[in-house]
């Protein structure tokens, strides 16, 4: 019983290292995505108590953030395409 766990976490390893050269860096960008998603819906909930000297201030941070939401997800799709 012992043996065959043993043998089983060792392909489970090899398999999820081995499918993708890019496993770890994909993760992380998808994690860092995720984050940004997040963000992006706290400032557009902020924009509804906002004021007009405020909305300025958001509106910026909105382009900020969508921008990096543009520079993960390019990232995300060069590491494809260097895969496949």
């Amino acid at each position: 019983m012992l043996v065959r766990t043993v043998i089983l976490y060792a392909v489970m390893t090899v398999c999820a290292v081995a499918f993708h050269e890019h496993t770890y860096a994909v993760w992380e960008l998808r994690e860092e995505l995720q984050i940004r998603f997040m963000n992006m819906w706290e400032l557009l909930d902020q924009l509804k108590y906002a004021t007009a000297e405020q909305r300025v201030i958001v509106y910026a941070e909105i382009d900020h953030i969508r921008a990096e939401i543009q520079h993960i997800i390019d990232e995300l799709i060069r590491l494809d395409k260097e895969q496949h």
